[in-house]
């Protein structure tokens, strides 16, 4: 069974965040063919660690569908799960049919 969605969380340092937060969880999304829903930490946690989490939501092309407009700051991001959307990007770039052609091939030349 496939899933719609993902829930991911984090606390990144503020400089690593801001190179790979967003573009890991857009990869996240595609590979998986599924809403990725980002719920992150950010702010000082004390005077030298500060993170950078930035809430988001990407839909299963990859596209950010919601994020806060500040990165630094906490608050709450809101998309709607279009299923719709979802079986058509299934149906477009079949991936799971793949990977369990994938699989099988392997366990053929295996045995």
């Amino acid at each position: 069974t496939l899933w719609h969605a993902g829930v991911r969380t984090s606390s990144r340092i503020a400089q690593i965040g801001e190179a790979h937060w967003e573009v890991l969880l857009r990869a996240r999304a595609i590979e998986t063919q599924s809403y990725v829903i980002a719920a992150a930490q950010a702010g000082w946690h004390n005077e030298k660690r500060q993170s950078y989490g930035h809430s988001l939501i990407v839909d299963p092309w990859g596209t950010v569908v919601a994020k806060l407009d500040d990165p630094l700051k906490t608050g709450i991001a809101v998309a709607e799960i279009d299923t719709a959307r979802l079986q058509q990007i299934r149906t477009r770039m079949p991936i799971r049919e793949h990977r369990e052609a994938g699989l099988a091939a392997i366990s053929s030349d295996s045995n």
